[in-house]
């Protein structure tokens, strides 16, 4: 895939660093490059633009992350049933164009697509995380504030990635992404320690919502490829998003994944429903006001996020979890951003705990 650059800018203080190099040597002849003194300044919103998130997008910053890389899964609360997933935020934003993306209010005020150069620091957060627990397994992944592979084509953040978390015992990466961007790694030896994971939707969501990214079938064909190179894959029906014919829609979506992927190769599927925060819901409805995904009926939950109402929510996870257990094989299987009794409802067990969950899906 190859996304369009509008410019790069490029932290003075960045200027030799690996991946400013690998940028300024593999960008667009037509992209122009400027080194700026404070990345923060340019990853601004555009003034006077009337899309300024949609605007960033275009605007690359290499730049330095002032605060730490690793930390627990926003998404995390006490009030669901959660993975035990951690996040390495080594970008923010996407180049891609998801209508019901939560980045739209989430980096509304920083929307420049932000590539962080100090990562080597990065790499020394996690060997404090693993030297200090050698006894537990860690799964931590990268795909949180960005896509992980998203212009990796100029990046290569991939390639170091990979080579660190191939030498760790405790540790595995997971690379989460809706583009076939996967040349970097088919060239590495991952030695079981990698998973790459994609999001997957109909073709009646992809073709409403998720612009400039791959299309379920080439995501399916690339997870092959890299399952074929020694990867580990996974899967994130993520957002379930309820609509007329939604559920034989998931149920051939599901058939489809596994007439290429063998049930017992996945590592895990996660599943979560349409969730938006008021400020979400308002600015996804004004920047996409044509798309029909948005405009479901949905309520207020507790959490202060509007979700289709519980019943039909059940009842889609229901569809893709039954799809899931015809292949004879057991499939680790959890919900994002659901309370323990919905998990207990789908899946008919009581939620792990955390970090129990966070071990089983980093070793599976």
């Amino acid at each position: 895939m190859r996304f369009e650059l509008d410019k790069i800018a490029i932290e003075e203080g960045c200027r030799d660093t690996p991946v400013a190099k690998r940028v300024v040597a593999s960008a667009p002849a037509a992209v122009p490059i400027a080194y700026v003194a404070d990345g923060r300044i340019a990853a601004r919103p555009a003034p006077g633009a009337d899309d300024a998130f949609g605007a960033g997008k275009r605007t690359m910053v290499v730049m330095r992350r002032r605060g730490n890389f690793l930390m627990a899964c926003p998404a995390g609360s006490a009030k669901f049933a959660c993975c035990g997933y951690l996040v390495l935020t080594l970008a923010s934003n996407c180049p891609m164009d998801c209508s019901y993306c939560f980045l739209q209010d989430y980096v509304a005020d920083n929307p420049a697509f932000q590539i962080y150069a100090n990562y080597a620091d990065a790499l020394d957060e996690l060997h404090h995380l693993a030297s200090g627990a050698s006894d537990r397994h860690f799964r931590v992944g990268t795909g949180e504030l960005a896509d992980s592979l998203a212009f990796d084509s100029l990046t290569g953040i991939s390639i170091d990635l990979v080579e660190y978390f191939a030498s760790r015992e405790n540790l595995t990466l997971e690379l989460k992404t809706k583009t076939d961007e996967i040349d970097n790694l088919l060239k590495l030896e991952p030695r079981g320690r990698v998973m790459v994971s994609w999001t997957l939707s109909p073709n009646r969501v992809f073709e409403s919502s998720e612009h400039r990214t791959a299309s379920p079938s080439r995501r399916i064909a690339a997870a092959r490829r890299v399952l074929d190179a020694g990867y580990r894959v996974a899967f994130h029906f993520d957002p379930i998003i309820a609509y007329d014919g939604a559920d034989r829609d998931y149920v051939d979506l599901v058939d489809e994944l596994l007439s290429s992927i063998p049930a017992a190769k996945i590592s895990f599927v996660s599943m979560g429903g349409l969730r938006m925060t008021p400020a979400l819901r308002t600015a996804a409805r004004r920047r996409f006001p044509q798309d029909a995904m948005l405009l479901g009926e949905d309520v207020l939950s507790s959490d202060g996020r509007y979700r289709a109402f519980t019943p039909l929510r059940l009842r889609l996870y229901q569809k893709v979890a039954d799809a899931l257990r015809k292949a004879g094989v057991e499939i680790p299987s959890y919900l994002c951003m659901e309370a323990a009794s919905v998990h207990e409802r789908v899946f008919g067990t009581v939620a792990p705990h955390p970090a129990q969950a966070g071990e089983r899906l980093a070793v599976r």
